[in-house]
């Protein structure tokens, strides 16, 4: 007997320690490691409703920081390029170099926050199915929110490395508004540096660069205040941008880890586009523009239309004295 009971207590500390990561929380702190250390090549497709859309992307990360080359494969081309806060967009139609920095949004499939653990609090978490994408076997993980204030999300994983494959965004009826997914991925090895590379042809034709200058700001000193209760969501960041001769655009960036909302608000002088009040919704990205005296404001987001209304109905001008 007690070889017996010695027995089982080994089996079962070696099923212990050979059991797979069930925890939907383990997962998500797993999809996020791999996208801060990773390095890899490949090509993804987004389908938003009857558009698809192709790009190839590339990440390496070497001790010179955390390198980026997306290029769009479909339609009209374009190249975006960031070496570690910096981001060039290439437009060759147009032979324009946007440059800017960062302002806190995400892409794919670098798309959880650093830090997961107050998602819990916003988000039903829960494993799905196993399923095999671009020849890897991955975990499917399901964020299901609380409240109206934002869209589900469905991801699945590599189970070797915790790399995202593939992700949908899902309203409240399950229905699906975005994904992305990999057809074709190779994870770390020797990835060539010259896929960092703009592949526009620059030669013989002058390119034009705009850069963005990008101020840190708090349009609370101008009398700009946004009462709107965001519940989960903060405020990640607040900028005044503007190219060239434009009037500078005020920028508020709200997000709850995974959904982001971006208010703008643009002076009505001198804008070039011609103003379309109301809503709009393209997949899962909804906007709002309403005029607010002598500026126009201008709510985007990847939530729910109810909730861009909402807080573009909540933002306030007063004068200062």
């Amino acid at each position: 007997m007690r070889g017996l009971a010695c027995a089982l207590v080994l089996f079962a500390s070696c099923a212990q320690a050979e059991a797979p990561m069930v925890d939907a929380n383990s997962w998500l702190k797993r999809i996020q490691h791999a996208a801060q250390r990773l390095s890899y090549t490949g090509t993804f497709v987004f389908r938003q409703g009857e558009r698809n859309e192709t790009s190839r992307i590339t990440r390496i990360i070497d001790e010179s920081g955390d390198h980026e080359h997306l290029e769009v494969l479909d339609g009209q081309p374009r190249e975006v390029i960031r070496h570690g806060e910096e981001v060039r967009c290439y437009l060759p139609e147009r032979k324009v170099i946007l440059v800017e920095r960062r302002t806190g949004q995400r892409s794919f499939p670098a798309l959880l926050p650093t830090h997961t653990a107050h998602l819990n609090e916003l988000y039903s978490l829960s494993l799905g199915e196993s399923a095999r994408i671009a020849g890897f076997e991955t975990q499917s993980v399901l964020l299901t929110p609380k409240d109206d204030l934002r869209y589900g999300y469905k991801l699945w994983a590599d189970k070797s490395t915790g790399m995202l494959l593939k992700a949908r965004i899902l309203n409240e009826r399950n229905e699906t508004l975005e994904e992305f997914s990999f057809t074709h991925l190779r994870i770390g090895g020797e990835i060539r540096r010259e896929l960092l590379l703009p592949r526009v042809a620059m030669r013989g034709t002058a390119w034009h660069v705009e850069q963005a200058v990008i101020k840190q700001t708090r349009l609370a000193d101008a009398g700009w205040q946004i009462k709107a209760s965001l519940p989960g969501f903060e405020r990640i960041v607040e900028v005044k941008r503007q190219r060239r001769d434009a009037a500078p655009i005020g920028q508020v960036v709200f997000s709850d880890g995974m959904s982001a909302v971006s208010v703008f608000i643009e002076p009505t002088a001198g804008r070039q586009e011609a103003l379309r009040s109301g809503l709009s919704t393209m997949g899962a990205m909804n906007s709002y523009t309403r005029e607010l005296g002598d500026h126009v404001i201008t709510v985007l987001g990847e939530v729910p239309i109810a909730n861009v209304r909402r807080i573009g109905n909540a933002v306030e001008f007063s004068r200062q004295p």
